[in-house]
């Protein structure tokens, strides 16, 4: 079923607003509204004093109304005698301070105090509702990992880091230390206990340990999101839905967002093209690109938990969606997969930290513009459910790596290089022909696509290089671009191997020199072949490739090395590998995109720049999504699209 409401926060308000904010919503054409996820001290205002009274008389009203809930486990916002208590819940910076109770997600995910205190609350909410029909859904937390909260340095973590250490050793101190090759400055461990984390010190430490660090920061927090969904799905039955509502900053975190994916039901998204600070919003792709990622988390349709109508900002306001624009925003959504969407928030705040995190009706209280967006797009939504509901298909899918993401957090070779801005570099030119792209890990199911985008995958796997050769020798192709292959699973280079390793006949090439760039330092590139007329330039880094089997497509404009080349194709085993040894323009980037598309016969659709167009089937008949990013009014085919204008089409 699709659910379409708003984020409600009823404990803001006098009680006496509930009756007439139902009716409000109601009124927006909401079938549901999403509570209780920052309510915890309402739930316990003292230790073991559970009452959930509150909320039984605003689910009430809401069943009332046939308004469906959403759910929230209040964990992310600990009350503030469980901090007075027992500090040691509370996460550290890295210099070992204290993060003070206020904020939210202040708590460490390897304090066993936080852990219990969590289950007991779950467990009495779920036990107090399981019988709530009106609960269509639980949420676990809220946004995993964001604000820094992936990141604790206390001696929780320090303990637990030292336990998961010896579990992935085997407890066997001479394998880790002949792993990671402490014998380097003199860092030879005797014993397990003697593992520093990786706070601040002369130079850096050991590239292994900090990848493990990486690693037992992602499993620190999908061992606490498990806790959260064992407990709900014991109690409440193995039926029961369960999502957990990421952010963004996906590509940044110190934690695998796949990873705790695979332990729900349901992927929520909470989805901000701009946000305070922001002169304007993030570039069309890049928000696709987020919503493709939601929907390659499991391969199935997301919902969106926090879709923005106002300005928003904690301290500092960003730009105001012009009209029509957060509603186009909220079209893109659905076109790329998402099944249900809530508003962040009904009304924004008078009180509290986010005052400035503008909802559909303002502090004044007063239904105006952005109420009737809101209105006018549910009512469009519900005339496509069985559209909005429908798979999409995609014929080329981006694939990211967590490992390769923590080894560039770790080693980041130049300080122009922005791991997301490596994915949509390849992203970009596949969305502007306007071809389903899904963003997936590196360790899903590659066969139902004709082509694989791999970014900057500087971890080689065996498992992964295996399943990208069998995909390009069913004819298939794949697109590799530098620093691939250059690391281990522990971080490290390896000995008498050509980069990239394992792959160089795979790539019919091999990396014979490196150069970082910094600045605005770039170099041009010149085609070859049937690119013999396109020029242009490349910057952040280069491999410089000596060919064995691969043609090359371009070459570095350098007189100090020539007969090294920039771009290759390889013809592997009936499939095409491409290997893009620097970060192309977009000019670059367009053309290869064309040659690609073409040659596996993927079909395109043309559109104005800014104009995004997203095809999608049911019962064999396919429908086009249509927005306009612009503030300009724009032509497709027959159609006048007006700035910001979204609708779906039969044909374009």
């Amino acid at each position: 079923m699709m659910y379409l409401g708003v984020d409600y926060y009823p404990e803001h308000w006098d009680e006496n607003m509930i009756d007439n904010d139902l009716d409000n919503i109601i009124e927006l054409g909401s079938n549901v509204i999403r509570i209780g996820e920052f309510a915890w001290h309402m739930m316990e205002n003292v230790e073991g004093n559970y009452n959930f009274s509150y909320f039984d008389r605003v689910i009430e009203k809401a069943k009332a109304k046939n308004l469906k809930v959403i759910f929230g486990t209040p964990t992310a916002t600990m009350p503030a005698w469980l901090a007075n208590k027992y500090p040691e819940v509370l996460s550290e910076f890295e210099d070992n301070t204290k993060r003070v109770f206020g904020g939210r997600r202040q708590y460490c995910f390897n304090s066993k105090k936080y852990m219990e205190y969590s289950e007991k609350i779950i467990r009495k909410l779920a036990e107090h509702y399981k019988n709530e029909e009106a609960i269509v859904a639980w949420q676990i937390d809220n946004e995993f990992g964001h604000e820094g909260s992936d990141l604790c340095y206390c001696d929780n973590c320090k303990n637990a880091f030292r336990e998961y250490l010896r579990k992935e050793y085997n407890n066997d101190i001479n394998k880790l230390n002949e792993t990671w090759g402490t014998i380097f400055w003199s860092q030879t461990y005797n014993d397990f206990n003697e593992i520093p984390i990786p706070v601040k010190t002369i130079t850096t430490h050991n590239p292994s340990l900090r990848m493990e660090w990486e690693r037992f920061r992602s499993v620190s927090i999908e061992k606490y999101a498990k806790m959260q969904v064992d407990l709900l799905k014991e109690i409440l039955g193995q039926d029961s839905v369960v999502l957990h509502d990421f952010s963004g900053g996906f590509f940044d975190k110190s934690y695998d967002f796949s990873k705790v994916a695979k332990h729900i039901d349901v992927v929520a998204y909470n989805n901000y093209p701009v946000w305070g600070g922001q002169a304007e919003p993030i570039p069309p792709h890049e928000i696709a690109c987020g919503l493709d990622f939601m929907r390659g988390a499991k391969k199935q349709n997301f919902w969106i938990t926090e879709a923005i109508m106002g300005a928003q900002g904690h301290d500092v306001i960003g730009y105001l969606p012009r009209p029509k624009q957060a509603k186009m925003w909220s079209y893109q959504g659905v076109a790329h997969g998402c099944s249900s969407l809530m508003y962040f928030r009904y009304r924004g705040a008078t009180k509290g930290a986010e005052q400035y995190c503008y909802g559909i009706l303002d502090q004044d209280n007063t239904k105006r513009r952005k109420f009737y967006e809101v209105q006018s797009f549910f009512n469009e939504m519900k005339s496509h459910e069985e559209l909005i509901e429908s798979k999409v298909n995609s014929k080329v899918a981006v694939v990211y790596d967590y490992e390769s993401m923590a080894s560039f957090r770790i080693q980041r070779q130049s300080f122009l290089f922005d791991y997301k801005q490596e994915v949509f570099r390849l992203y970009r030119p596949f969305f502007e022909n306007n071809v389903n792209i899904d963003v997936i890990p590196s360790d899903a199911t590659f066969d139902e696509y004709e082509v694989l985008l791999l970014p900057v995958m500087i971890v080689y796997k065996e498992e992964v290089q295996q399943k990208i050769r069998k995909f390009v020798e069913s004819g298939k192709t794949v697109v590799l671009s530098f620093r691939n292959s250059v690391k281990d699973y522990y971080n490290n280079l390896t000995l008498n191997q050509f980069n990239p390793t394992n792959f160089t006949d795979f790539v019919g090439a091999y990396v014979e020199e490196i150069e970082s760039f910094q600045g605005d330092q770039q170099i041009n590139l010149n085609g070859c072949g049937e690119f013999d007329t396109v020029k242009g330039t490349g910057t952040v880094f280069r491999d410089l490739l000596r060919t064995t089997t691969a043609e090359t497509l371009f070459t570095y404009e350098d007189e100090f090395f020539e007969g090294l080349s920039a771009i290759t194709l390889n013809k592997y085993q009936g499939g095409n590998v491409y290997y893009i040894g620097c970060g192309v323009d977009e000019n670059i980037m367009d053309k290869l995109a064309d040659k690609i598309l073409k040659d596996s016969k993927i079909e395109t659709i043309k559109s104005p720049k800014g104009v995004e167009v997203v095809r999608r089937n049911i019962n064999n008949e396919e429908k086009y999504f249509v927005m306009n990013h612009t503030d300009k009014t724009q032509q497709l085919g027959d159609k006048v699209i007006k700035p910001y204008e979204a609708f779906v089409v039969d044909s374009i």
